[in-house]
């Protein structure tokens, strides 16, 4: 019963926002669903997955998080919504932000193997 509240809850609030904040929310949620179940064993490494051309904040997003399959989004959750604030709502070049992007995930990466 709960969930059906929660759900309806969601639901409002995306049909309040604007379309641009409406894929942010979505890139978020597509954030923190897709953890991997192996992504807390040691020695996990970072996968090789390229910068495309023309790629897109969201797109960056995925391509990270599939990246970086070790992280805990939720310790990452605060600085990339930062980001895709800056670029979603404040006009910020998609280029910049994802270059920012790269290295927080650089540095949570850098932090998680020395745990």
């Amino acid at each position: 019963m709960k969930r059906k509240g929660e759900e309806k809850k969601l639901l409002d609030l995306f049909e309040r926002l604007p379309p641009a904040q409406q894929e942010v929310l979505i890139a978020f949620g597509e954030f923190l669903a897709t953890r991997p179940p192996n992504a807390d064993e040691p020695g996990v490494e970072p996968l090789a997955i390229p910068r495309p051309a023309g790629e897109t904040v969201t797109m960056a997003i995925r391509r990270l998080v599939r990246t970086y399959p070790m992280l805990d989004r939720r310790k990452l959750m605060r600085e990339a919504s930062q980001f895709m604030a800056q670029h979603a709502l404040e006009g910020r070049a998609a280029v910049e932000v994802i270059d920012e992007l790269e290295s927080v995930f650089a540095r949570h990466y850098e932090m998680h193997k020395v745990r």
